[in-house]
């Protein structure tokens, strides 16, 4: 009789990551409401946080790197 093994599903959970504003963005701050704008001369940072509900991936959601902090880092702390 063969053994039985279980098999282990991945646990998905929110996370956050910081990235550089690319050109032709037109994301909006969760926040702040805010277009998270291109600058040319500025390289300015977002942070963009994956959100699962129930294991699940339900939505992406954008925030000013300052405004993440002020919702106290809703997802955890940003991974470069």
């Amino acid at each position: 009789m063969a053994a039985k093994t279980a098999t282990k599903t991945k646990k998905w959970r929110s996370r956050a990551v910081t990235r550089t504003v690319d050109a032709g963005n037109s994301a909006y701050c969760a926040v702040c409401e805010e277009l998270i704008k291109f600058r040319a001369r500025i390289r300015a940072d977002q942070i963009i946080c994956n959100v699962y509900v129930s294991n699940k991936w339900d939505r992406v959601e954008h925030y000013h790197p300052e405004c993440y902090k002020k919702a106290k880092s809703p997802y955890g702390a940003p991974a470069d």
